[in-house]
């Protein structure tokens, strides 16, 4: 299989729950107080059956008015249209606000082909809830295109594509694995989002389920070092795509 990390870059994200371009090269930390810095990656992964997109990103546009992943995309040899799966972890807006984008005054969807996979639950949560990290003008657009597939706990989406629940990061988040041949690829959105967090034992703030997400980051760690996973991690400040190995107590992440 081939995988591509389509990253938008770095961003700074405080409490107006507002997304602003940060490089380490130009721009400082502490011009933003009170601020999260994360890297946004979304991935490509071309099986033989598939091209699958896992996660949107923000949606981030270049100056000539091009979609970052857009871009990156080609880059790798794609286009949109090629696109055959999107796979939704979950529906937080630095993850699916690059699922629709605006072109000459026209609002549709970024990759027009694909199947977008998501838990019926969280897209019943984003419109229960008043919150601002969903932003359901983005989900009425893709729900008018008519290319939208509700899954519901853990299953099989096809041969070669598994997805299971998780919740921990929030309610309804989920994980999948790609198997082709002898080779298995995990994305595990923001339950496994950097290796640091495999490194690190810790209950994040940002968590629905601190202490769940903390017990899921260990139980994929060591699921996929007995399996040989290849690991995508979506936050990853450095080295995005690798794989896991567990020895004494201790994680180790080898870069792909």
């Amino acid at each position: 299989m081939n995988i591509h990390s389509l990253t938008e870059g770095s961003f700074s994200v405080d409490q107006s729950k507002k997304f602003v371009p940060f490089d380490p090269a130009v721009d400082q930390a502490k011009d933003r107080p009170a601020s999260l810095f994360i890297s946004i990656q979304p991935f490509v992964v071309q099986t033989p059956a598939e091209l699958i997109l896992f996660d949107t990103g923000l949606g981030y546009k270049q100056a000539d008015g091009e979609l970052v992943v857009h871009a990156n995309l080609r880059k790798a040899g794609y286009e949109p249209g090629d696109v055959t799966q999107v796979l939704m972890s979950h529906l937080h807006f630095d993850h699916a606000g690059g699922m629709v984008h605006e072109q000459d005054g026209k609002w549709g969807l970024s990759f027009p082909n694909a199947e977008y996979v998501i838990q019926r639950g969280e897209w019943e949560t984003a419109y229960s809830r008043r919150s601002s990290s969903y932003k359901t003008e983005i989900f009425d657009i893709v729900q008018r295109s008519g290319n939208l597939r509700f899954i519901e706990g853990s299953g099989q989406l096809t041969a070669e594509i598994s997805y299971e629940l998780t919740g921990g990061h929030c309610e309804y988040h989920q994980v999948f694995l790609v198997k082709s041949g002898n080779e298995k690829i995990f994305f595990g959105g923001d339950i496994l989002p950097e290796p640091e967090q495999l490194l690190r034992k810790f209950i994040a703030k940002y968590d629905f389920d601190g202490r769940k997400a903390m017990e899921l980051r260990e139980e994929y760690g060591k699921r996929a070092a007995a399996e040989n996973w290849t690991c995508l991690f979506y936050h990853s400040k450095r080295d995005s795509i690798g794989t896991v190995s567990y020895d004494g107590g201790a994680f180790r992440i080898t870069p792909r």
